[in-house]
């Protein structure tokens, strides 16, 4: 017995048109929806929340830097590189604030609080004021240092891949931080 062709047409659509059809729709879908999408009625994605929220904290950090080195210029060559690391961390998170020069060399002992305080938590120290003792600005700086890595190193779950590495780099940069400002030069 040999199969033929059933003598009368197919009806409807053939079973590969339907797989093609099922995979094209897929993609359509996985390219235009969902909360990764660049839809502008989908909002933004967790990443790019994480991204704009890490780059203003390393701008406001970058500013309380700026404040204790005004307060304190012999503390400069001290915080500078760690400052500029701050800002680089901003650059990279998309921030351009920070970045500017000129928002550095204009920084006051008093620079931002409401912005400052958003970098480090609300603590009795959100006064504005930076302390009139190097230690104590010291110990502002770590304080906020620390806050911010460990409100880093949280968030990692809720991001993904690659922007899950590059805050741990950079709450691991912010670690390293605390201990230079702590324990790094006595």
């Amino acid at each position: 017995m040999s199969l033929s062709p059933s003598p009368r047409p197919p009806r409807g659509p053939r079973r590969r048109s339907l797989l093609a059809s099922a995979a094209g729709a897929a993609l359509l879908v996985g390219c235009t929806g969902g909360p990764d999408s660049d839809d502008p009625g989908a909002g933004p994605s967790a990443a790019d929340r994480a991204r704009v929220r890490a780059a203003r904290d390393s701008e406001a950090l970058a500013e309380r830097y700026a404040a204790v080195i005004a307060a304190h210029p012999g503390l400069a060559e001290r915080l500078g590189p760690l400052r500029e690391e701050v800002v680089r961390h901003a650059e990279v998170f998309g921030g351009v604030r920070a970045a500017s020069p000129k928002a550095s060399s204009t920084a006051s002992p008093s620079a931002s609080p409401s912005v400052s305080a958003r970098a480090a938590g609300p603590t009795a120290r959100d006064s504005g004021a930076v302390p009139a003792d190097e230690k104590g600005a010291l110990a502002l700086l770590a304080d906020a240092e620390r806050k911010l890595a460990d409100r880093r190193a949280g968030a990692l779950l809720d991001v993904p891949g690659e922007s899950a590495r590059l805050l741990a780099s950079v709450a691991a940069a912010g670690a390293a931080h605390v201990f230079l400002l702590t324990e790094g030069h006595g």
